[in-house]
């Protein structure tokens, strides 16, 4: 049975909420992905001064790191309406259709896991993308005819974690791709520190430093330990965020100081325990872990690579000797084996 656990970057109703509350509404306040920043500034200062709708954007990376938050931003910046919908939300042509007609020139149409968008539905959206035209069939068989409409001047903006699963055709209709970057702790700070101003939570630098480090460079990851750890505040002492406080709830939750819970010990574990550091493959991990083989690929994969605690080889995965001494493992080398 899977462990649930606090760091899982997906978020409850309650979260969502509380995300929404937190989320920066332009640049001035958007934290972090300097790089992105500066290129998606630049391209819509110009699209504004030549009165156009802004190219399309795709941009791709870890859960958590901001994607749908970026594209409000960027609707806020153009002064553009924006409508948010999901892949699998998004099951036939008319669906589709549906929403697109419903756009008006300038407008943000946002799509989240495009990935997971029908191919069928995919389809449809080249044409709208390319030449702001929507083909629809009417009728079937040798009856069947096509009608072509005309769409409003819209800007598609996409968000995936994981592109290589994007059909070619769709990802170079794209103007823009970005990769949006895990934050650094410094940045993950001042997140931390302006969403304890908006919740009105006393907290101390070396209190937020703490949670940045176990935040797992992540901001919604961050602003959901900040609610845990008020909570603990709040009923095991004044409710300011102290040191001493952070680290005790950090323990309750059983979160250590590089941000890994139970379930990514035991990822890291397995592979040292059971094969000797690896490497072994996706499909044995997600059994050992009883953890879907693609919650390990998007969620755990990419911040233990990150943090230097595996390695991704063709054969497998394979644990770092920074691994080995976080969990206290000493890695036996081949010619120690054979002695």
């Amino acid at each position: 049975m899977a462990i649930e656990r606090i760091t899982v970057a997906q978020a409850d109703e309650d979260d969502q909420v509380l995300e929404i509350t937190l989320r920066p509404k332009d640049f001035a306040n958007y934290i972090g992905q300097r790089r992105i920043k500066q290129n998606l500034q630049l391209a819509i200062a110009a699209a504004k001064k030549r009165g156009e709708a802004l190219e399309h954007v795709l941009l791709y990376g870890p859960p958590g790191l901001g994607k749908t938050t970026l594209a409000s931003v960027i609707a806020h910046e153009m002064g553009a309406n924006i409508r948010i919908t999901s892949g699998p939300a998004i099951e036939r042509a008319g669906d589709l259709a549906s929403l697109l007609t419903n756009l008006q020139d300038g407008d943000i149409l946002f799509i989240d896991e495009i990935h997971r968008l029908h191919r069928t539905v995919e389809e449809v959206l080249y044409s709208a993308m390319e030449d702001f035209k929507l083909d629809i069939m009417l009728g079937k068989g040798p009856s069947a005819r096509s009608l072509r409409l005309d769409l409003p001047k819209f800007t598609l903006i996409a968000a995936t974690t994981r592109t290589g699963e994007l059909a070619a055709p769709l990802r170079d209709r794209f103007g823009m791709i970005h990769r949006l970057e895990f934050y650094s702790p410094k940045e993950i700070q001042v997140i931390i520190e302006r969403a304890a101003k908006i919740l009105h939570v006393k907290i101390d630098a070396k209190a937020a430093h703490e949670l940045a480090l176990r935040s797992r460079l992540t901001p919604r990851l961050a602003n959901r330990l900040l609610k845990r750890v008020r909570d603990f505040a709040d009923i095991n002492g004044d409710g300011t965020i102290d040191t001493s406080i952070s680290l005790q709830a950090m323990e309750l939750l059983e979160i250590d100081e590089l941000g890994l819970d139970p379930t990514d010990r035991l990822l890291l574990a397995a592979i040292i325990e059971n094969y000797k550091g690896g490497p072994v493959g996706v499909e044995t991990l997600a059994a050992l872990t009883a953890e879907e083989r693609t919650t390990i690929e998007d969620f755990h994969e990419p911040y233990l690579m990150q943090i230097g605690l595996i390695e991704r080889t063709s054969r497998g995965r394979k644990t770092t000797p920074k691994a080995h001494a976080h969990l206290g493992k000493t890695k036996t080398t081949k010619q120690q084996r054979l002695i």
